[in-house]
């Protein structure tokens, strides 16, 4: 199965949005099927580097394609 990190933090209105739209895609009819694993930045230095004005940020971590805020339903088809 496939594993999405979704790089977060606390008090993030616009991961609030998506994380809508990831159960969204999940609840699709025949969608792909997946984990979805939250890591908060706050908590790494090098994550708040890579990620504090991009979160949220949704990664595949088998291929490690991402999408950055904003995205919709079609990009995160494309992770896959």
């Amino acid at each position: 199965m496939n594993t999405l990190f979704f790089y977060t933090t606390v008090g993030c209105h616009l991961c609030e949005h998506a994380t809508v739209l990831l159960q969204e895609f999940a609840a699709q009819p025949n969608s792909v099927q997946f984990d979805l694993e939250e890591v908060d930045i706050s908590t790494d230095e090098h994550l708040v580097e890579l990620y504090g004005i991009r979160i949220p940020v949704v990664k595949n971590s088998a291929n490690g394609k991402e999408v950055g805020w904003p995205f919709a339903l079609e990009d995160i088809a494309t992770l896959f």
